[in-house]
Parts: C-alpha cells; structure tokens; sequence
C-alpha cells in the first residue's frame, strides 16, 4: 500500500509542477503587462501592421518538427480605430489560403479581432513593443475541422520587422506551434 501511495504522491506532483511551469513560465504563462517597461518603440497596430507586408514562417507540429512552410502576402488598412487586414498564404504544399481580419483598437490598447474561422472574437491587447492576441480558431474540413485554442505574440523588433509566435493547443496540450516574421513591403 505505501508504493502505491507514493506513486499517487509522485503523479500528482509532477502534474502540479507541470501545470505551474505552463502556466507562470512557459508561453502561455506571458502577460501584456510584462512588456509595460520594456525599452524601445511602442507597438502600434495601426502604424506597424498597415499597408502592404510580407510574410515569411513556419509551423510546427506537436513532436516539435516543421510540417509546413509558407510565405504570405498581407494587406492592412485603418480607418481611425478600426482595421482590416487580408492575408493571401501559399504554403511549400502549393495550397493557397485567403483569409480576413476585422480589427478594433481600443483607446486602452485593447483588441478585438474576428475572422471567419475564429469562434467567436478574439481578444488581445498593446503593451509596450510587443501585441499579445488570444483566440479560437476552427480548422479547416480538410485538416480536421478541429478548434483550437491560439495564443499569437508579435514582438516588435528595432528595425520594425515584427516577429510573429503562435501556439495551438487542444485540451491544454500544444498541437501546432507557428513563427513567422512580417515586414512592409518594399515599393516595387
């Protein structure tokens, strides 16, 4: 009985060490106010994600490998605090993907986003160089249809190149993980 005892003990400590280090000091564990006092530019949605931009990332699956590359083609415009932003992917499959962002700024900092494959609205927020957006997105028929949990950060680099960091997570475990870089365009 003792051996049994401690293997319980043993489980459920690991998975209380477990949840701790996911949820105070792994990705998900950030906060837009973490970035309050970080030195260098502001991040600003309608100044750094508006006209053209190009993308360039990829995705990993849940054993950590790339699964997918892609290059994208944006476009963003505002009009005060209301965006939107299209987005034209081609992934190294040679699939193609068109997709569109509604945004809103709020005068806090505050963002709701929504998009025809997201489940519901978005929501996400400004804080120093980085933008930090959580929301649920619906895959595809052809990958599943599966929901998922995201969490996107953009941090905001010196030269203005934003470095993109999404997660997927269904029931709490990472599925897909995504890291791109978007820059303007430059002038053709």
């Amino acid at each position: 009985m003792d051996a049994l005892y401690y293997v319980i003990l043993g489980a459920t400590l690991m998975g209380v060490l477990g949840y701790l280090k996911t949820r105070y000091f792994d990705f998900p564990g950030q906060a837009p106010q973490d970035y309050l006092t970080a030195g260098g530019e502001a991040f600003d949605l309608r100044r750094h994600l508006n006209g053209p931009i190009v993308c360039e990332g990829v995705i990993y699956g849940p054993t950590g490998r790339v699964v997918s590359r892609f290059v994208g083609d944006f476009q963003a415009t505002w009009d005060g605090n209301k965006g939107v932003m299209t987005e034209h992917f081609t992934y190294d499959s040679g699939e193609e993907q068109h997709r569109r962002w509604d945004l809103t700024l709020g005068n806090d900092g505050r963002i709701v986003a929504t998009a025809p494959d997201v489940v519901g609205e978005g929501q996400g927020a400004q804080s120093g160089p980085t933008v930090q957006l959580r929301y649920r997105i619906r895959l595809a028929e052809s990958a599943g249809g599966h929901v998922l949990d995201t969490t996107d950060w953009m941090y905001l680099a010196p030269n203005g190149t934003i470095v993109n960091r999404s997660q997927f997570r269904k029931f709490g475990i990472k599925v897909a993980e995504l890291v791109a870089t978007m820059r303007r365009a430059e002038p053709a």
